[in-house]
């Protein structure tokens, strides 16, 4: 019989899973975090141990959950207390006049209250809770039924997974209830995983509202954790029934609960009000972090509600007021093509113009030979386009063949320098390996020059074309060789802004070595993998020297991304740029950790499974403190495999190669610390 944990420890995790749920609910739904991401990481880190080494303590309302577990083999479906109904629409003013004329007939009032409320564009999902704990998350579905997609909905930061009994009480509510709202993705999320997408030649997401319905109903919950979803409550049910007076009082209620939901509703007296409303949103909605469709109206009035009761389809007490259409038809009258910073060929639409969301769109982005394969796409079709906030506009299909429709091919020869174009069997991208592309030194300066680069502000396009057209800059280098008669020589560029610009760049020189590194614009090196580089490397010349092997030491740099490294850095073009740069004065290096001790010097040490006393993060700092590297995976140069509780491959694949393996307590005693 396994041995009870100890009371201190019961203590410990309770008070961990509190701070934790606080912390959450201040950062995922406040957007006002106390404590910095490590802290919160140490805190996660630290009940994960607990939580390993004390398996019967785990809770279906632990944070853990959090990463996502094990894949499914299906969903099973799970019927509604009571039905998740549809709205009707109403497409203009003078129909939602219609439809408050309707319900004040019925309800007998001469004027409604009404709550106007932003309409999300994402996926319903009941979510219900027993003795105050998450017990199930639920889909739409048809309505009567939805897909059992708890683990998942577990994934999403915003969703509390208890609710707290003391505001139970307060709002006079029961544990057993349920609250529905909307899962989706902020913009920002969405632009993101596009972005990742096509850089690993992915499939590239239409809009935020297919990725966030897509990745709920994966049956992966490690896809659901990564994509950042979000979910905003609107609806709170006990047994199928609503327990306040007012749905103002259900709003204000499920905020005190802890759930996100919008600040942004408005109690309206009378149908006028409510346009108002939905004029004032309809200019505002650009500005907001998530996309919103329209105004959702409903009656106030719980028991009004109840009087009018139901159709067969929605209810009659609320309506959906949808905002035009941001999708269009128009047609291709070409597909050209544009050369990115690593040669990659992007195929682009020229559009008939047409105004989408009261923005004329003459082009849009197909993004790779493979989409417009996917699409059925030729030159002379018209197609369903749509604009999805700030967003470049996408092709959303193709609604009818063009009569003299002609098919497009990739070009066998750059469109800028006539270089012959590369393209290996199996992968997306069609590329240009010319150093000396033109499109090729215009987009690598406008990267290099980028807000999360070397945040040149005043390098925009026009800029950058005219000094690699005049010759001015051949690479990023030269950037710090301009001089204040040739930039204050370009057009619409006066002295003062010339010299604005010129002290914009020299200030860039004093960047960290991370955004040097990114700036660079080595393919499959994101932000995250630069600074992963520089906390190993000690300087730009170090990481050109090394090997793929000790690149792969690095944590998250496989064999792929090593190899990418060492390719950049034996390009002799690129070794010169290297040596341009530290002439220039560009040469920072990597903030340097506080080593105690040289004892480890020349080792390399992997973790796997859970470690009692501390995180891996922390023993391997304790590793570079004392003048070892720590590595993500195995090989036969790894020193040291130090294994905890349930141990992964990395355990097998040392005692295959014969790597030295270490318990906890065996690598505190080669440190010192027992």
């Amino acid at each position: 019989m396994a041995k009870a944990a100890p009371a201190s420890v019961k203590k410990e995790i309770e008070e961990l899973r509190e701070k934790l749920r606080y912390h959450e609910y201040r950062y995922y739904v406040l957007d006002d975090p106390e404590i910095s991401d490590a802290a919160y990481d140490r805190m996660m880190n630290r009940l994960k141990e607990l939580e390993t080494a004390h398996p019967e303590l785990v809770t279906p309302d632990s944070l853990t959950v959090r990463v996502g577990g094990a894949p499914r083999e299906g969903f099973s479906t799970v019927r509604h207390a009571r039905p998740m109904l549809s709205l009707d629409n109403a497409f203009s003013f003078d129909a939602l006049r219609e439809w408050d004329r309707r319900v004040r007939e019925g309800s007998g009032q001469e004027k409604i209250e009404y709550i106007a409320e932003h309409k999300f564009d994402g996926l319903s999902i009941s979510l219900q809770f027993e003795d105050g704990v998450l017990a199930r998350g639920v889909t739409r579905g048809d309505g009567a039924t939805g897909e059992d997609v708890t683990p998942n909905v577990k994934t999403i930061r915003s969703i509390p997974l208890r609710a707290d009994t003391a505001v139970l009480k307060k709002v006079k509510l029961p544990a057993d209830f349920e609250v529905r709202g909307e899962v989706m993705m902020t913009k920002k999320a969405f632009e993101a995983l596009n972005r990742e997408q096509e850089r690993i030649g992915g499939k590239i997401f239409v809009n935020a509202r297919n990725s966030a319905a897509g990745a709920v109903r994966v049956l992966d919950p490690s896809i659901t954790a990564a994509r950042r979803l979000d979910f905003f409550a609107y609806y709170l049910l006990v047994d199928g029934k609503v327990r306040f007076a007012k749905h103002s009082e259900s709003l204000q209620a499920l905020k005190q609960l802890r759930f996100r939901a919008s600040d942004d509703w408005k109690l309206c007296a009378g149908i006028e009000a409510v346009i108002a409303y939905c004029e004032d949103w309809d200019a505002k909605r650009e500005k907001l972090a998530y996309e919103i469709d329209g105004v959702v109206i409903k009656v106030n009035s719980v028991a009004i509600q109840n009087e009018l009761g139901y159709t067969a389809k929605a209810p009659r007490w609320a309506t959906a007021f949808k905002y035009p259409a941001r999708q269009e038809t128009t047609v291709v009258n070409d597909i050209i093509v544009q050369v990115g910073r690593t040669g990659t060929l992007t195929p682009v639409a020229v559009l008939e113009p047409v105004q989408v969301g009261g923005v004329t769109v003459s082009r849009s982005t197909l993004h790779n030979m493979d989409e417009i394969e996917r699409l059925g796409l030729q030159i002379g079709d018209t197609v369903l386009i749509e604009r999805a906030g700030e967003v470049i506009p996408h092709v959303l299909k193709v609604v009818k063949e063009g009569k003299n429709r002609k098919p497009f091919r990739m070009p066998r020869h750059c469109p800028e320098c006539g270089s012959t174009i590369h393209h290996v069997e199996g992968e997306v991208a069609y590329r240009c390996v010319n150093a000396a592309c033109p499109a090729k030194r215009k987009e690598s300066i406008l990267h290099f020059a980028g807000r999360h680069a070397m945040n040149i502000d005043g390098l925009r396009d026009k800029i950058v074309d005219q000094l690699v057209d005049k010759g001015l800059v051949k690479d990023v280098a030269d950037l710090y060789a301009l001089k204040e008669s040739e930039v204050a020589g370009l057009e619409r560029m006066a002295e003062k802004s010339a010299q604005n610009l010129l002290e914009e760049i020299e200030a860039s020189k004093k960047n960290s070595l991370a955004r040097l590194i990114y700036a660079l614009g080595i393919q499959f090196v994101g932000e995250r993998t630069a600074q992963l580089l520089a906390e190993h490397f000690s300087s730009l010349e170090e990481l050109a020297a090394g090997k793929e092997e000790e690149l792969e030491e690095v944590p998250e740099v496989g064999p792929k991304v090593a190899a990418s490294i060492v390719e950049f850095f034996s390009e002799p073009a690129n070794c010169q740029l290297i040596k341009k740069l530290r002439k220039a004065g560009v040469h920072p290096t990597a903030e340097k950790r506080v080593v105690k001790s040289q004892k480890l010097a020349g080792k390399s040490f992997v973790f796997t499974g859970s470690l009692a006393n501390r995180s891996r993060e922390e023993a391997g700092e304790l590793v570079i403190q004392h003048g070892g590297k720590v590595s993500s995976s195995v090989s036969k140069k790894t020193s040291y495999v130090v294994v905890g509780t349930d141990p992964g491959s990395k355990y097998e694949k040392a005692k295959e190669l014969g790597v030295t393996i270490l318990t906890e307590a065996e690598f505190e005693k080669l440190l010192g610390l027992k």
